[in-house]
């Protein structure tokens, strides 16, 4: 079973100062276009690559355009640290801005 948060919360636990890893495995384009501040980049596609350089300690909130990438991330991650908290955040980005909550965006950035 894999953790999830609705973005309002984990934006909470922000905002208490709570540390917080929170991992984009968007592409890089997606990323670029739109992005919650403090998010790190590190596709689905190269996460095992970069594996051994994931944080070690906390949770990991793993986030994505609409929540399934980061739903795979946060399961692929989990099967290979059973003891970390590995969270996914429901509904992605889409749900973070639906909901008011701050967004880094470029200037090419399409709607």
């Amino acid at each position: 079973m894999i953790e999830e948060v609705f973005p309002e919360e984990l934006f909470a636990r922000m905002e208490a100062g709570e540390p917080v890893h929170l991992i984009d495995v968007r592409t890089p384009e997606e990323f670029e276009a739109a992005r919650v501040p403090g998010a790190r980049l590190v596709p689905l596609s190269v996460l095992p690559l970069e594996e051994e350089r994931l944080p070690q300690d906390g949770p990991i909130y793993f986030l994505c355009r609409s929540g399934a990438r980061s739903w795979q991330a946060a399961r692929w991650l989990k099967e290979r640290r059973p003891w970390q908290r590995c969270v996914n955040v429901a509904g992605g980005i889409l749900a973070w801005a639906e909901a008011g909550l701050p967004v880094e965006t470029s200037e090419e950035a399409v709607r």
